[in-house]
């Protein structure tokens, strides 16, 4: 790949509520140089109040951010679909043969039980793992391709 081209992904899941939202601007705010970034879910909903709250405590903005069908990007060609949940993964459209789909699950803090504050935690730590993961780009995605999860 031409090391100046910016790697084109699409983070999916299920509700494009939470992790795909959450992956999409980590990788617009930490490698904006390297990635061109989108996400969609399978069953858009929309984008979750609390990951509004913990994206902007970590001073990552979600203006204009809102739940999108991965249909919205038919006739992209992305580098990586990148699903987040299992859900996604089984329902992941089909995709050319040069796009490399990629499935790296992180736990869904929406459906969490319990109060604010164990909620509340459990979406910042799917915030932080996934800038983790994000933050490793493309190093993780060639490990992932190559079958050696990081």
């Amino acid at each position: 790949m031409d090391e100046n081209k910016k790697i084109k992904i699409l983070f999916l899941c299920t509700g494009n509520s939470c992790r795909s939202q959450i992956a999409e601007a980590w990788a617009k705010k930490l490698k904006k140089d390297r990635i061109e970034a989108f996400s969609a879910g399978v069953f858009p909903t929309k984008v979750h109040p609390r990951v509004i709250q913990v994206m902007a405590e970590a001073d990552v903005d979600m203006t204009g951010h809102y739940s999108k069908h991965f249909d919205e990007f038919t006739g992209l060609d992305f580098d990586y679909v990148i699903t987040l949940c299992d859900n996604a993964k089984e329902l992941c459209p089909v995709y050319p043969k040069k796009t490399k789909i990629i499935h790296h699950p992180f736990a869904d803090p929406t459906v969490l039980m319990g109060t604010d504050k164990i909620i509340t935690d459990a979406f910042r730590k799917t915030r932080d793992q996934i800038k983790d993961f994000v933050s490793n780009i493309p190093q993780n995605l060639e490990q992932e391709k190559n079958g050696n999860n990081p």
